[in-house]
């Protein structure tokens, strides 16, 4: 029960640096990337979808990148999802095919940028507390039911905090990694 406690602390950590670096994929650097799109969604017969699920997404050159839409009605829809998307693109619409190109990023903007994942940074810091707490509280609770002894739970607690730690340092170095990429270009 306890390896079980420790794992799912492991696991949703785990989860939370996932959702983290998808995010990040987001964030655009000075190359057009399909995944840079991932966050789009488009209102498509009522219903909100992912920009992927209803087009095809190339990147023919390294500034630009063709979003093909299925579907001439789901065209407008999506050039104006790209549009409000709040990743500073301009979508050219040209028949059933939306082009990009990623301007270069400014100095300014690269700053904004390095922001975002900063505060994409505490939103995963913050998750990753919050599983820490849920995993202590756990072990208080078996504490409290008589499955094990206080100097396990101490013991326990304090282990929780090293796997905490360890996904702090790989927030940290994910964050430094993607700084480092943005203002290299």
């Amino acid at each position: 029960m306890i390896s079980e406690v420790l794992s799912n602390v492991k696991g949703s950590m785990d989860a939370s640096i996932q959702s983290f670096k998808k995010d990040l994929n987001g964030i655009r650097t000075g190359r057009a990337s399909p995944t840079l799109l991932d966050s789009v969604v488009v209102d498509s017969y009522g219903q909100k979808m992912p920009l992927k699920n209803v087009a095809n997404i190339s990147v023919p050159e390294p500034k630009m990148i063709i979003v093909q839409v299925w579907d001439r009605d789901a065209m407008k829809n999506a050039a104006k999802a790209i549009s409000d998307s709040g990743l500073g693109l301009n979508p050219i619409v040209e028949g059933q095919t939306i082009r990009i190109i990623l301007p270069d990023l400014t100095e300014e903007r690269r700053r904004e940028l390095i922001k975002v994942v900063g505060k994409h940074a505490e939103k995963t810091r913050v998750s990753i507390r919050n599983i820490r707490r849920d995993g202590i509280d756990e072990l208080k609770k078996l504490e409290k039911s008589k499955e094990i002894s206080e100097d396990e739970t101490k013991k326990y607690s304090n282990e929780i905090q090293k796997i905490t730690d360890d996904f702090n340092k790989t927030v940290d170095k994910i964050v430094e990694e993607k700084e480092k990429e943005l203002m290299k270009i």
